[in-house]
Formats: structure tokens, C-alpha cells, sequence
């Protein structure tokens, strides 16, 4: 398991930008997959977009397809997500995730996640 810190999160008004990170305790960071969740009250966490160890898969929910783009940074230990032209709907505490597994089909399952930061908070100006 490894430790993971997310930050970025803050106040942004609707079309506005933020870039959330997600930091790891470990160099063997680089082997994991990782996925963003976000999760509203009342609601369960849901999944965001994902990337491999490599950068070269990614996924991303229809919801923000074409607007968040996740990318990683290996030799920093760190996951990314650009959230550009933000809607309301955004708005949630959004959590960073790591598995060990090569995940492919089943990356939208938050189960199968064994590392999760703390969350940090996106909220809606206005």
C-alpha cells in the first residue's frame, strides 16, 4: 500500500480550470495504476479517469471526456488531472487511488483500488 496525497482543490467558478495532484510516498509509484474518484454527499464514489504505469493507457468517464485529461509524471511520483471548462456537476471531494494490478476492464471499480489519499475538495464559486 502506499501513501498518497492529493492537492490542488479549491474554489473555481463554472469554466474555470484547476489541476489536482497526486503525490506518492514511494518510488515504486511508477508501477501503479492510478485513478481519480470523486464522490458528492449522499452519492457513492464514482470513477473520473485512470491511467497506466506507463501513460499509455487512459480512460476517462463521458461525463468529463474531452474536458479532464490525467497524466503522470513518474520521475516526481505524481498523478495529474487537468479539469478545464469545470461545470457544477464537478464539484465534489475528489480522491486520488492506486493499484498494484494492471487494471484494465475494471478500473471504474473503486474495490479495486487498495491506496486512497484523503481527498481534496472542488468546490463551485457562485
Amino acid at each position: 500500500q502506499v501513501q498518497l496525497v492529493e492537492s490542488g482543490g479549491g474554489l473555481v467558478q463554472a469554466g474555470g480550470s484547476l489541476r489536482l495532484s497526486c503525490a506518492a510516498s514511494i518510488r515504486t509509484f511508477s508501477s501503479y495504476f492510478v485513478s481519480w474518484f470523486r464522490q458528492t454527499p449522499g452519492n457513492e464514489r464514482e470513477f473520473v479517469a485512470g491511467i497506466n504505469w506507463s501513460g499509455s493507457r487512459t480512460y476517462a468517464t463521458d461525463s468529463v471526456k474531452g474536458r479532464f485529461t490525467i497524466s503522470r509524471d513518474n520521475a516526481k511520483n505524481t498523478v495529474y488531472l487537468q479539469m478545464n471548462s469545470l461545470k457544477s456537476e464537478d464539484a465534489a471531494v475528489y480522491y486520488c487511488a492506486a493499484s498494484g494490478a494492471n487494471l484494465q476492464g475494471d478500473y471504474a471499480r473503486y474495490r479495486n483500488y487498495a491506496s486512497w489519499g484523503q481527498g481534496t475538495q472542488v468546490t463551485g464559486s457562485s
